[in-house]
């Protein structure tokens, strides 16, 4: 099974997409819908400040009655974030994605953000390596 490293290498989108604590909900929305992504990092310059969902929206905004032009990001962050190391596995990282019942998975190293996985990325992945291991042994019972 491969790491969350490889994974991150394998994809065609390198760029991180992120916004500012201090930016609107609406600017988020927007980077959101440019980039057809359910979840946005929030940064701090080069630090991981949290992350913004469609959930959040949903849950802390909507819900609530406040407005996507005069809230800032910050205030309806996600801060506690589970968060992985590109040394985990994907099998790791599916069951934590799983348990925790989340969908986006900040891959840090030594405090360092080097990327985002969705379950997508980990569904895909799992898929592949599947297919890969039924091949193989498809060939060994052939001989």
């Amino acid at each position: 099974m491969k790491t969350l490293q490889q994974v991150l290498d394998a994809k065609k989108i390198h760029n991180i997409i992120s916004v500012s604590p201090d930016q609107l909900v609406y600017d988020a929305l927007v980077v959101l819908a440019e980039n057809r992504i359910g979840a946005v990092l929030v940064m701090e310059g080069e630090k991981l400040a949290g992350i913004f969902s469609e959930r959040d929206y949903a849950r802390e905004v909507r819900l609530k009655g406040r407005s996507s032009e005069s809230t800032k990001i910050r205030e309806v962050m996600t801060t506690k974030m589970i968060i992985a190391s590109p040394h985990d596995t994907v099998d790791f990282a599916m069951s934590l994605l799983s348990e925790k019942r989340i969908r986006h998975l900040p891959i840090l190293e030594n405090d360092k953000l080097v990327g985002l996985l969705s379950i997508g990325d980990l569904v895909k992945e799992t898929i592949e390596y599947q297919q890969f291991l039924i091949k193989q042994l498809e060939n060994y019972i052939q001989g």
